[in-house]
C-alpha cells in the first residue's frame, strides 16, 4: 500500500510561484515502479491532468495548459515528488492532488490509471 500526502499549496498573486510536494510512504512503494502524477480540480469542474513522471526516472509529461510553466520532479531519497508551479494564473486555482499508479504508462493523463491518491493541497491565485 502507498500513502501520499501533499503540501505546499497557498494563496499567491498572479505571476507567482509555489512548490508543491507529495510525500510517499508504505512498504510497497520502494520496491515497485510507479507513474507519479499531478491532477487538479477547480470548483464546479472535472479533475484534469497536470503532469506525470515515471518513478524512479523516466519521461515527464505535461498538460498543454501548463507546459513551460510547471515542472514535475522527484527526490528518490525522500520518496517525494514535486510540482514547481511558476507564472501562476487565476485559472490555475484548484485543489492539486498527487497520485501513484503502477499501470499508468500510456494512460498517464487519466485518473482511472492511478491506484493511490493524496488528499490534495489548495492553490489559489488572485488577480
Amino acid at each position: 500500500q502507498v500513502q501520499l500526502v501533499e503540501s505546499g499549496g497557498g494563496l499567491v498573486q498572479a505571476g507567482g510561484s509555489l512548490r508543491l510536494s507529495c510525500a510517499a510512504s508504505g512498504r510497497t512503494f520502494s520496491s515497485s515502479s510507479y507513474t507519479m502524477g499531478w491532477f487538479r480540480q477547480a470548483p464546479g469542474k472535472a479533475r484534469e491532468f497536470v503532469a506525470a513522471v515515471s518513478w524512479p526516472g523516466g519521461s515527464s509529461y505535461y498538460a498543454d495548459s501548463v507546459k513551460g510553466r510547471f515542472t514535475i520532479s522527484g527526490d528518490n531519497t525522500k520518496n517525494t515528488v514535486y510540482l514547481q508551479v511558476n507564472s501562476l494564473k487565476p485559472e490555475d486555482t484548484a485543489i492539486y492532488t498527487c497520485a501513484a499508479g503502477v499501470r499508468a504508462k500510456l494512460l498517464f493523463s487519466f485518473p482511472i490509471s492511478y491506484d493511490y491518491w493524496g488528499q490534495g493541497t489548495q492553490v489559489t491565485v488572485s488577480s
